[in-house]
């Protein structure tokens, strides 16, 4: 990789300040380097649910599916995933519109249910991200090894699961040093772990108290659970493998961040990711017609019901000011 020059506006002023470090409180959880038990924790987290997810169809196939599992898993998938794409991305990353207390603590809450890793990991993670973006010094850039064929393959393995083994952890002070003066944030990303307990227990709680059978609680588990985890995880970290790698790419960005059609609908409009690298604040990422953007509507609603303010809707002089001038629009 090459380095590039940074940007002033990829991530909020407050997010990318260098305090000393009697300055904030501790950091939220876990320090700048992984330890031997976080790394076999982070084994676990990724196997199971995956493992889950490959025996999905067979006992799909099998079994069958009941309705109650597939809506358990629906509904807990994409609270998750709007949790993670409008909580920690747009809003706690980016400050791509201010949020009233009550809205900040649940989307803090709901992305904390996605299982993904503590909020403020999650946060420093993605600004240091931004900072670097497909450049020396971003944590996951699919092009890390060299532009070949295998130096890319082993890339992409990277960007989309390796780099989370990587012992060196981006520093939380620095990066996210707003969201460590918050109290109430800070607990939410110390209590990762409780948020987990929670995020894996609704389903079965949920299936056996509707079927009141044993068998309604293992089933919603492993729907509602397991496989709805494994499917969230992989499509969350398609957005840092495959939309660095692919797409299309109508605006002009300092880095190879595309558009992947596909993934809309189940990253709740994060594959428009060209549009979002070459405006990192903007609240919409699908800009474009027939560009579905369910975060974005959901921000428009919490907009309208007066819990959101300042949101930072691209207008059509933003736009069309971030046109690619050049023909080369596809990876």
């Amino acid at each position: 990789m090459t380095t590039s020059p940074e940007l002033k506006d990829d991530v909020p002023e407050s997010g990318v300040a260098e305090p000393g470090a009697g300055d904030l409180p501790l950091a939220t959880l876990g320090g700048d380097s992984k330890r031997s038990i976080e790394q076999i924790a982070l084994v676990l987290f990724i196997a199971v649910p995956f493992l889950a997810l490959i025996a999905a169809v067979p006992l799909a196939w099998g079994w069958g599916v009941s309705w109650l599992d597939i809506g358990l898993l629906v509904v807990m998938y994409y609270i998750g995933c709007h949790g993670i794409t409008i909580g920690f991305h747009r809003y706690f990353t980016h400050g791509s519109f201010k949020a009233k207390r009550p809205l900040r603590i649940a989307l803090a809450v709901a992305g904390s249910l996605a299982v993904e890793g503590p909020l403020v990991r999650w946060v420093a993670d993605h600004r240091k991200h931004h900072k670097f973006s497909d450049a020396e010094g971003d944590p996951h850039s699919p092009w890390r090894f060299g532009e070949t064929v295998p130096a890319l393959m082993k890339g992409l393995w990277w960007a989309h699961i390796g780099w989370m083994f990587d012992e060196e952890q981006t520093p939380q002070h620095k990066y996210a040093p707003d969201l460590i003066k918050d109290p109430a944030i800070r607990r939410i990303s110390r209590d990762f772990i409780w948020w987990t307990i929670l995020s894996l227990s609704i389903p079965p709680i949920v299936g056996g108290l509707v079927t009141m059978s044993w068998w309604g609680a293992f089933t919603a588990f492993f729907w509602g659970s397991l496989v709805r985890v494994a499917l969230l995880h992989h499509v969350t970290w398609s957005i840092n493998s495959i939309c660095h790698a692919v797409g299309k790419r109508p605006f002009k960005s300092r880095d190879r961040s595309g558009n992947v059609w596909w993934l809309a609908v189940l990253s709740c409009g994060e594959s428009w990711h060209n549009l979002h690298h070459a405006d990192p604040t903007s609240a919409r990422h699908g800009v474009l017609r027939g560009q579905v953007d369910s975060s974005a509507r959901l921000i428009r609603w919490f907009e309208q019901l007066g819990w959101a303010s300042d949101v930072r809707w691209p207008s059509s002089s933003r736009i069309e000011a971030r046109r690619s001038t050049t023909s080369a629009d596809t990876a």
